[in-house]
């Protein structure tokens, strides 16, 4: 199993997610994510269509190689002649490029060269299947194969796959031989359909599971979005309830969600999503936070 630092930067805000960021901005919340101690990062040619790619390599490119670990995605092509995918218009920045769906061997080559590219680096270590919801015969017979190739070659350490499902993850996790998931939203305080069978499995299969996604989307965090859109009152009603059991014990229902998942075996890591240092900083923060056994026993019932 590929070991992962505990705490990652996820970078699809700082590519723009929703609204813009400053190239100001996203590089003081990367200088206060390393000087907190974090040295796994992950970004995707999608965030910001090329944009979170760029910055990350900017901030990157002064810090000793062997000292940290990158994850990028394949899956999508960038390209300035495509026309606009109108399921991918909220990244804000202005970037001329858009997404080309692209699965196939020669294009997931293509496009983990043209990461490095827009890195400016030299490796990526980890690299994930990005999205293969509809595309999972193209991307067991050509994503796969292509990075199975890097990794026999040494350019990359380790195969992953990153999704927002659990099902076909679980294809994926009997098909073929993976070293981690990025699981995204799946397994959270609120939302668990990843614990019956992938974790079991993941742990059984020694793949790494990096969760994302860890406050649902805003629903955890005082919001009251759930996977990016208004959360039905069955789910504000269910959040309301962990918050009110956090509270009897003094703790943050945010720092009850960002530990949760780090407590089963299977997850190796998790991914912080700040767009601005304040962001950043509060969350690490409420990875400190001690909260006592017997509040882990109501939330986990």
């Amino acid at each position: 199993m590929i070991r992962l630092p505990r705490i990652g930067l996820g970078t699809a805000p700082l590519g723009g997610l929703f609204e813009a960021v400053s190239d100001e901005t996203a590089e003081a919340t990367f200088a206060l994510a390393w000087e907190r101690g974090i040295r796994f990062f992950d970004t995707a040619p999608l965030y910001g269509l090329g944009l979170s790619e760029q910055r990350l390599g900017r901030f990157l490119a002064g810090k000793p190689r062997d000292d940290f670990v990158l994850a990028s995605k394949v899956g999508r092509l960038l390209r300035a002649d495509a026309p606009p995918d109108p399921h991918e218009s909220h990244w804000k920045g202005g970037s001329p490029f858009n997404p080309v769906w692209d699965f196939s061997y020669d294009g997931v080559l293509r496009s983990v060269d043209e990461s490095l590219e827009r890195l400016g680096l030299d490796r990526i270590d980890v690299v994930h299947i990005h999205d293969p919801d509809d595309h999972y015969e193209e991307a067991l017979a050509g994503a796969y194969p292509a990075l199975d190739r890097l990794r026999g070659e040494g350019a990359i350490s380790a195969v992953g796959a990153g999704m927002n499902q659990v099902e076909m993850l679980i294809e994926l996790a009997r098909a073929a031989e993976f070293d981690c998931f990025l699981v995204a939203g799946r397994y959270t305080l609120l939302d668990r359909p990843a614990l019956p069978e992938l974790l079991p499995l993941c742990v059984e299969r020694e793949i790494a599971v990096i969760a994302g996604g860890v406050f649902n989307s805003g629903i955890l965090a005082g919001g009251t979005t759930f996977n990016y859109r208004p959360a039905p009152p069955e789910l504000l009603e269910s959040a309301a309830r962990l918050e009110a059991a956090c509270a009897r014990y003094e703790v943050p229902l945010a720092a009850a969600a960002l530990q949760f998942p780090l407590r089963h075996p299977a997850v190796a890591s998790i991914l912080l999503g700040p767009r601005s240092p304040a962001q950043l900083s509060q969350s690490l923060d409420l990875l400190d936070v001690q909260i006592p056994v017997e509040l882990w026993a109501e939330l986990s019932a």
